[in-house]
């Protein structure tokens, strides 16, 4: 078994990810185009490469990079959405989802 560390800026990462991949709004993508996206993005240029290409293109266009990140922001946050409350610790997650816990990083077993 695999330990993942998830921290609550991940989801920094997954909108950097998914704001550089080829995916565009227009295309409409699901939630499987969106996560195999994403990951394609963070394997081609890893998060720090994502959020310098994020801010090269703030710096170059931000009248369109300001629209496609609260794009990516959005879409992110509904992909990897899970369930919130008191029940969230009794449901078993499935390996490789998203814990939701913006206080601390946690172990997941995966």
């Amino acid at each position: 078994m695999q330990l993942a560390i998830y921290h609550h800026v991940t989801s920094a990462v997954w909108a950097d990810a998914l704001f550089v991949s080829v995916i565009q709004g227009s295309d409409k993508p699901d939630a499987v185009q969106v996560r195999k996206a994403i990951a394609a993005a963070v394997r081609a240029y890893g998060g720090r490469g994502c959020a310098q290409r994020v801010a090269q293109e703030f710096g170059d266009h931000p009248e369109t990079a300001v629209a496609r990140m609260r794009w990516a922001r959005a879409v992110a946050s509904e992909v990897f959405v899970s369930p919130s409350g008191p029940a969230q610790d009794s449901v078993r997650r499935r390996p490789g989802q998203p814990v939701a816990d913006s206080r601390a990083s946690r172990l997941v077993r995966t």
